[in-house]
């Protein structure tokens, strides 16, 4: 699958195999381990697996999945914006996470959007979720400035902590 959108600032593609070290910074980043969760990635061969199996999976299981972002004139990955299907049941949520040095400057925000504009256009979901941990006070700001909004705090299948649902409609 080849995917990408470009922004004012920033391009969102599909990630590739050879992403490896990216994927294992990213995850074992303390803040994204402490509000996202540990995903298991010890060492560069968990991470190489982490990304066939789920990131890279996702886009050929369901069209979509979490997208690299980066400066549209830098190749540099910065963080990851998109779509997880978490199951069968339930609409896609929209995730992201972002590398220490790019958090504060509003690229998750243009990200998200740009995420949820193209679900539109694609007539993707007419429902998106948000799954976040209630103490993550700036993803949340993320989730409200792109129009989603506050439903319940639940624990996921497989957390050992609450996670605020928030979502959109579209119309």
């Amino acid at each position: 699958m080849s995917f990408e959108i470009i922004t004012e600032r920033l391009r969102l593609t599909t990630l590739k195999t050879n992403q490896t070290q990216f994927v294992f910074d990213l995850f074992n980043d303390p803040d994204c381990l402490r509000f996202i969760g540990d995903r298991g990635i010890k060492n560069l061969e968990d991470a190489q697996h982490y990304l066939d199996e789920k990131l890279i999976y996702s886009y050929h299981s369901y069209g979509y999945g979490l997208f690299q972002v980066a400066l549209k004139n830098k190749p540099q990955p910065m963080g990851i914006c998109g779509l997880v299907k978490r199951d069968e049941t339930n609409p896609p949520d929209i995730g992201f996470a972002f590398l220490p040095e790019n958090r504060g400057c509003g690229y998750c925000t243009e990200a998200g959007a740009a995420v949820l504009k193209w679900v539109q256009k694609e007539q993707i979901s007419q429902r998106i979720l948000a799954y976040t941990n209630p103490d993550n006070v700036a993803s949340i700001r993320v989730l409200e400035k792109l129009g989603l909004k506050k439903q319940t705090i639940t624990k996921l299948p497989g957390q050992d902590f609450e996670s605020l649902i928030m979502f959109v409609n579209f119309e």
